[in-house]
C-alpha cells in the first residue's frame, strides 16, 4: 500500500542567496543583449533563445525567493525555479537546431547533411517539444506531489523527458559533426565566397551542444538518484552541472551571435532554390 503522507521535500539545503543573485543578474544581462539584438536584426528564430534567456533569470528569482523562507519553504518560489529551470535548455535547444538548418541552406550544402534541410529543424524542434512537454508534465506533478509513488511517478516523466532531449540532441551532434567534416573535406562554392565566419559558429554550436549534453545527463543522474540521492542533497552540484553550464551557453551566443552568419541581410544573399529548400 503506497505510503499517503506528504513525503516530498522541496530543498534539503538552504538556497544560497548570494549565488542566485549571482546568476539573476548574468542571466538577467545576457537576456537583455539578446533581445537587443533580436529586435534590431529581427531573427525571428532567436526566439526560443531569448524565451530560455528569461526562463533562467525568472528560474532563479524563485531560488532567491526560497532562501530567506528556510527551513518553512513554500511551494511557488519552489514551482518557478523547478519548472524553469527545467525547461530553459530545452528553449536554447529549440534555436540551436533551426541556426544549422539554416547554415546549412546558407552554404548550399544540403548533400552534406544527413538530413534533408526542410525536415532538419522540423525533426529536432518536434523532439525539442516531446521533450518539453514531458519535463514540464512531470515538473508540475513533482510540486503537487501528495505520496511518494507520486514523487516517483514526477521524476520518472522528468527523466523519460530529458532521455528524449539527450537522444535528439546526440543524434543532432552527430548530424552537426558529419556535415562539419564533409564541407571541410569538400567545401561549396558558398563555402569559399562567403566572407560571414561561419566556420567559428559551427564551434559555438559545438561547445553550446555538449555543454546543454552535460546539463542533461546530470538531471537525468539527478532524478534517477530521487530526492535522497546526493546530486540533490547539495546545491553546488547545480551550480557546476546546471547554472554554470547554461551561463556558458548563453554568454557564448552573445559573444558570437549567429546573426553575424545567418541574419536578414545573408538570407538575401541566398539563391532562390536555396530558399525553397529552407521552406
Amino acid at each position: 500500500m503506497a505510503d499517503e503522507r506528504p513525503s516530498f521535500v522541496f530543498y534539503r539545503y538552504r538556497p544560497s542567496m548570494a549565488a542566485a543573485v549571482i546568476f539573476i543578474l548574468l542571466f538577467a544581462i545576457s537576456s537583455l543583449l539578446h533581445a537587443k539584438v533580436l529586435f534590431q536584426k529581427r531573427i525571428w528564430y532567436f526566439i526560443p533563445f531569448v524565451v530560455g534567456c528569461l526562463f533562467e533569470t525568472v528560474g532563479y528569482i524563485g531560488r532567491a525567493m526560497s532562501s530567506p523562507e528556510f527551513p518553512n519553504f513554500t511551494k511557488n518560489p519552489y514551482i518557478i525555479q523547478s519548472i524553469l529551470l527545467l525547461l530553459g535548455p530545452t528553449l536554447f535547444a529549440a534555436s540551436i537546431y533551426m541556426i544549422l538548418g539554416r547554415l546549412v541552406v546558407l552554404l548550399e550544402a544540403e548533400k552534406y547533411s544527413l538530413i534533408k534541410p526542410r525536415w532538419l529543424t522540423k525533426v529536432f524542434v518536434l523532439g525539442d517539444v516531446l521533450s518539453f512537454f514531458a519535463q514540464g508534465g512531470g515538473g508540475g506533478m513533482l510540486t503537487q506531489a501528495k505520496s511518494v509513488d507520486d514523487v516517483r511517478r514526477g521524476e520518472d516523466i522528468i527523466i523519460g523527458g530529458l532521455c528524449i532531449q539527450i537522444l535528439f540532441f546526440g543524434f543532432f551532434m552527430i548530424v552537426t559533426f558529419v556535415f562539419h567534416k564533409r564541407i571541410a573535406k569538400n567545401p561549396t562554392r558558398n563555402a569559399l565566397a562567403l566572407p560571414t565566419p561561419w566556420r567559428k559558429l559551427i564551434l559555438v554550436l559545438y561547445l553550446s551542444s555538449t555543454l546543454i549534453m552535460v546539463r542533461s545527463v546530470y538531471r537525468v543522474a539527478e532524478y534517477a538518484l530521487g530526492s535522497d540521492g546526493e546530486l540533490q542533497s547539495k546545491e553546488a552540484y547545480l551550480y557546476c552541472l546546471d547554472a554554470l553550464p547554461m551561463l556558458i551557453v548563453s554568454l557564448a551566443y552573445n559573444w558570437f551571435h549567429p546573426s553575424r552568419v545567418i541574419n536578414r541581410d545573408g538570407h538575401e544573399r541566398m539563391s532562390v532554390t536555396s530558399l525553397e529548400v529552407l521552406g
